[in-house]
């Protein structure tokens, strides 16, 4: 467990007789390494020896509890493999921290097989019938599909009714949720249906809770494990289904390295073990679609007349409605008349009314005085910012994205030339809210004080993006503020990702059937919005898909970057084999308070870019998709070689998690 890419190997030790049966495949061991004591695991007990030396003992069997399985083993050296990483950093991931006086605790009883569970709400979707029968047959089929669920769709009692049928089966399934609050509302669904075979896993957890759960599962007492990101390695026994529900979400983006993404880590898995394979969510990743478009997944969707009479009604900013053309401010006021009508339809027949917004606080933007257009850069149309830095009479416009000034503004459409700040946000807006519609209970959603559920009846909502509570019933209107802010980032996947944001808010409204509306305040004409409007995500993700394709970015290609200080990044780059055909794209500096995240390639750098005055640059790294695994590997001899050379400046190397070779 060095951390070491030249040391990413197993090493040879003798087991004396008071270790021989503690010291079993899979258990932990303290050993010496270069005059110190270090952890190690067994990977395997064999009577001989590859090296030509002396052999030293091991110094001693911590525990006879096999935590690193073989299939565990294996999978973290695919995914140390992929990523360019070392396997001690993966097995970090994978496996928790011992607990011995949770270890010294008896196995717990294993539990009887659940009943069958009636799955008949999957009836809805095409070929759901075929991928439920391989995932209980006896032939160990390994179905791999991709779930599009439909509007208003209770995913956590789906996904609890497809777990309870594989365990019926004989078999074990795990399933990724982004967050906390996903996770309890999937518990909820499964404990009814399961009871004690199934086990929540989170970072929240203590060690000993976390720890405790961890050994049930590898003793074989749970056979069901709903967790958050690491759960993916949870050692399930006979492993027959693994689920990745709303894959974009980024909180399924790890912060160390090597930065795995639990869902190629499923693929991965499934590839090993041959199991079951699911993605699911409201919306569709690039990367979903990518494992469609090849043949390696199939579609789960339900047909286009169940998605429209499920859906609600759905309505943008469009100069052929006769209710923005009557509204002179439609385009320019944050809240135009067509959201406030929604929004009083919904209160008068006694149903809750969500407001979206980008976050809480207050959001400052710049806009013309006039009409209140947002001022966007004339060169990369970035959102801009009034230069703080720079003296002189006039007020200059930076932008936030390019770093372009401008001194003399002209607005684009009505040729204006002042600027006003806008400040928006949760709070400002309960504020506006509560004075608009008095008499109604307005509650606020964000941040630390989140709320999981809302009753039904007449009351004002206002929550922040994946805190929207959920409302019994269904909301009767939902409308999303601030739409530029979601479409402003800058972000390869910023059009994904306010898609999945507004289609996963538009879930949780009535359907148009019974009175359901979900108000866009964004132009109808906008790509992402037009995918609302007819609820497509799955076209959506194919243009998008094919975009990148054709631009060159993942996940038609994989991308590795290279962070660090000029010199060090130019002689890494220097030590890399490129592979054929690969583009080295910089190196360019990273903008002012940019820093790469914590989890540095170099364990000993740790904490070396914290200093905000140093300049870091990046330079990247681009091959075709089916190359991935081989630039993986020219990067980790790139370490192996700096290692050697002990050249200790800090770099941060990460693969595109987003991308499998």
């Amino acid at each position: 467990m060095l951390g070491l890419a030249h040391l990413d190997r197993p090493f040879d030790y003798l087991v004396d007789a008071a270790d021989d049966e503690t010291a079993a495949v899979g258990a932990r061991v303290r050993i010496r390494f270069a005059g110190r004591l270090v952890d190690g695991f067994v990977l395997e007990r064999r009577a001989d020896s590859d090296h030509v030396g002396s052999l030293s003992y091991l110094d001693r069997a911590v525990s006879g509890e096999p935590v690193l399985t073989p299939e565990l083993a294996t999978l973290a050296r695919a995914v140390a493999d992929r990523y360019a990483g070392t396997m001690s950093d993966v097995v970090r991931l994978a496996v928790p921290p011992r607990h011995a006086r949770t270890e010294a605790r008896p196995a717990d009883d294993v539990p009887p097989p659940p009943d069958a569970p009636d799955l008949a709400a999957w009836s809805s979707y095409q070929h759901a019938d075929s991928f439920i029968g391989a995932l209980r047959s006896e032939s160990a089929a390994a179905p791999h599909a991709v779930w599009q669920a439909a509007p208003g769709e209770q995913w956590p009692q789906r996904l609890a009714e497809l777990a309870t049928a594989v365990a019926a089966a004989g078999r074990g399934t795990i399933i990724i949720v982004p967050d906390q609050r996903d996770l309890d509302r999937l518990a909820s669904a499964c404990e009814p249906l399961l009871g004690d075979r199934c086990v929540s896993l989170a970072a929240g957890l203590g060690p000993s809770t976390r720890y405790r759960r961890w050994l049930a599962i590898r003793r074989g007492a749970a056979s069901v494990v709903a967790g958050t990101r690491s759960a993916v390695f949870a050692p399930v026994h006979n492993l027959g289904l693994v689920v990745v529900w709303d894959d974009g979400d980024d909180s399924l983006a790890e912060p160390r390295a090597p930065y795995p993404h639990p869902r190629e880590v499923a693929v991965l898995r499934t590839h090993q073990q041959r199991c079951g394979f699911l993605v699911g969510g409201y919306s569709r990743t690039a990367e979903a679609q990518a494992l469609v478009e090849s043949g390696w997944a199939h579609d789960l969707v339900a047909d286009r007349q169940t998605v429209r009479a499920r859906m609600p009604r759905v309505l943008a900013l469009s100069d052929s409605d006769a209710r923005v053309m009557r509204d002179p401010l439609a385009h320019s006021a944050r809240i135009p008349e067509m959201a406030f009508a929604s929004a009083r339809r919904a209160i008068a027949a006694g149903l809750p009314v969500l407001f979206s917004v980008p976050r809480r606080g207050y959001l400052p933007s710049l806009a013309c005085a006039g009409c209140r257009t947002h001022v966007r850069c004339r060169a990369c149309h970035g959102p801009v910012q009034l230069d703080q830095d720079r003296s002189g009479p006039g007020e200059i416009l930076a932008c936030r994205w390019c770093g372009r000034t401008e001194r003399h503004f002209r607005c684009v459409e009505c040729g204006g030339t002042r600027v006003r700040a806008l400040v928006t946000g949760a709070r400002r807006t309960a504020e506006e809210l509560g004075r608009a519609f008095a008499g109604v209970p307005v509650v606020a959603s964000g941040g630390s004080a989140t709320v999981d559920a809302v009753e039904s009846g007449a009351r004002v909502v206002v929550a922040t993006p994946g805190v929207e509570p959920v409302a019994s019933g269904g909301y009767g209107a939902a409308i999303i503020l601030d739409t530029w802010a979601y479409l402003d980032r800058a972000d390869l996947r910023a059009t994904e990702m306010a898609v999945r944001r507004w289609l996963a808010i538009g879930a949780l409204v009535r359907a148009h059937g019974d009175g359901g509306e979900l108000v866009l305040v964004a132009d109808a004409g906008i790509r992402a919005v037009q995918a609302v409007v007819r609820w497509d995500p799955a076209g959506f993700a194919a243009l998008e898909l094919a975009q990148r394709a054709e631009l060159g970015f993942p996940p038609a290609v994989t991308m590795a970057s290279v962070d660090g200080l000029a010199a060090d990044v130019t002689r890494f780059t220097d030590l890399i084999d490129m592979p054929a055909g690969a583009d080295l794209l910089g190196p360019v500096p990273l903008p002012s308070g940019v820093r790469p995240p914590a989890g540095l390639a170099d364990s000993s750098a740790a904490g070396a870019f914290d200093d905000e005055s140093t300049d870091i640059e990046r330079v990247l790294v681009r091959v075709g998709r089916r190359d991935g695994r081989k630039l993986a590997a020219a990067l980790t001899q790139a370490q192996t070689r700096r290692n050697t050379k002990h050249e200790t400046g800090p770099i941060r190397v990460q693969v595109d998690p987003h991308t499998i070779g």
